[in-house]
């Protein structure tokens, strides 16, 4: 480190996606000296080739607009992929912005293009996660998409072969199918969204085939080729198609940033925190990296009490057993708290309800696939998690996300008023089913 300059700050965030650009602001505007470090875009994933562009991408689909018009969109909503809207307000607030890839240099410290910052109060880590593209053979080295690639592309492929079952995968599938490609989806497990109810799977996969999207089950794909186009072989079968999109999952920016330097493991594939968010010493973790999920506003939450912390102020901290999720399928799988096999795993006494959202008020108008499902702890009264899968499923989980969050009893949701004829109705059944 000898003759590298080394400059004082009080943060330093390293990482700007959702929730790193929202503390460095934050922090900022609270009167701190904040660094902020990032060697990609600010926002990070989200709203250049994740949450925004794809769910345009599939927003069009829904109403069979045209892929041309989504890119237009997605080029219109994120500015071309320039992040001029994110950093300069950051810059306003104060908040250095250095451009580069920085690595922890010892706690409070980190290091960036042979310079580094020592932060008084200590470093904020983001640094989000990549697509986890896996080591198949023939696959290195073709010109296989990942979803940013996809949110680029300004026409409909001819066909498309998914690699992955998940809500990447299931979602953008979709979306490529109901604009005007013949897609095959290719899941190594026996089931789509593995981490969702079997219901919602069960529900996914009947839509899917019913809008002519071709999906192998328990099919792990073993090799791949590339020419005119790609062909991929499957156990006993090979199956072909213009473009390929790998989504089998994301993996986490840890391997490279110094946690070494911090006495944690740089194997890890993601930090344990605290209720402060606190990963170490002068060290707070927010985003994918926790482990808590890869969704934006669990970011921005987790943010909220790293910056409260940091200032010095008092809670609320950081509560994780009732994190919510949406999968933007048509329908929606909108999910909160544990499935029933995690509530089974954790030794509780769980009790299940379901309604069919076909068979519903609200399913008979809009005659909509679906399903809710609710998971209880039958000794405590309460519910522990839920799902629903019907249209708008996101928005209809916001009164099971209060439930469980707030240990609701199950009697008292069953003498709620729910309006008629809504999906929240389904929801009455599902308790009534208890």
């Amino acid at each position: 480190m000898s003759g590298h300059p080394v400059l004082g700050t009080d943060v330093v965030v390293l990482g700007l996606g959702a929730g790193g650009e929202h503390a460095a602001r934050k922090l900022a505007q609270a009167g701190l000296d904040v660094v902020g470090v990032e060697r990609d875009l600010v926002g990070g994933e989200c709203p250049f080739w994740g949450c925004t562009p794809s769910k345009l991408l599939v927003h069009a689909a829904h109403e069979r607009r045209g892929w041309p018009s989504a890119a237009a969109r997605i080029r219109e909503a994120n500015h071309d992929w320039s992040d001029h809207t994110h950093a300069q307000p950051l810059e306003e607030a104060g908040v250095r912005l250095v451009r580069g890839t920085g690595r922890l240099a010892g706690p409070g410290r980190v290091e960036v293009d042979g310079t580094t910052y020592d932060a008084r109060l200590g470093v904020l880590l983001d640094t989000g996660t990549d697509p986890a593209v896996p080591d198949l053979p023939g696959l290195a080295g073709t010109p296989y998409w990942t979803n940013r690639d996809v949110v680029r592309q300004t026409d409909a492929p001819a066909s498309l072969v998914v690699l992955g079952g998940g809500p990447i995968g299931c979602e953008l599938a979709q979306a490529a199918a109901r604009l005007g490609s013949r897609v095959r989806v290719v899941e190594p497990t026996d089931r789509l969204l593995g981490n969702e109810e079997p219901e919602a799977s069960e529900v996914v996969a009947r839509v899917l085939a019913a809008e002519g999207v071709e999906v192998h089950l328990g099919s792990a794909p073993v090799a791949v080729r590339h020419s005119d186009g790609f062909e991929v072989d499957l156990a006993g079968a090979t199956i072909a198609a213009e473009h390929l999109l790998v989504a089998t999952g994301r993996r986490t920016n840890l391997g490279d940033v110094g946690l070494e330097t911090v006495g944690l493991d740089p194997g890890a594939d993601h930090l344990a925190t605290d209720e402060r968010m606190r990963a170490g010493d002068r060290l707070w973790a927010v985003g994918d990296i926790t482990g808590h999920g890869d969704h934006t506003h669990l970011a921005l939450y987790q943010a909220q009490v790293a910056v409260r912390d940091l200032l010095g102020e008092d809670g609320p901290w950081a509560d994780h057993h009732a994190v919510s999720r949406v999968t933007f399928t048509d329908p929606e799988v909108g999910a909160v708290g544990m499935t029933e096999e995690q509530a089974r795993s954790a030794g509780l006494r769980v009790a299940v309800g379901h309604a069919d959202v076909p068979r519903s008020s609200r399913g008979w108008i809009a005659e909509a696939e679906g399903v809710v499902k609710v998971v209880a702890d039958a000794d405590r009264g309460v519910l522990v998690g839920a799902t629903v899968v019907a249209p708008y499923g996101g928005e209809v989980l916001g009164l099971l996300s209060v439930a469980v969050h707030a240990a609701v009893p199950v009697e008292t949701l069953r003498g709620v008023h729910y309006a008629y004829p809504t999906f929240h109705r389904a929801i009455a059944a599902a308790l009534d089913d208890l």
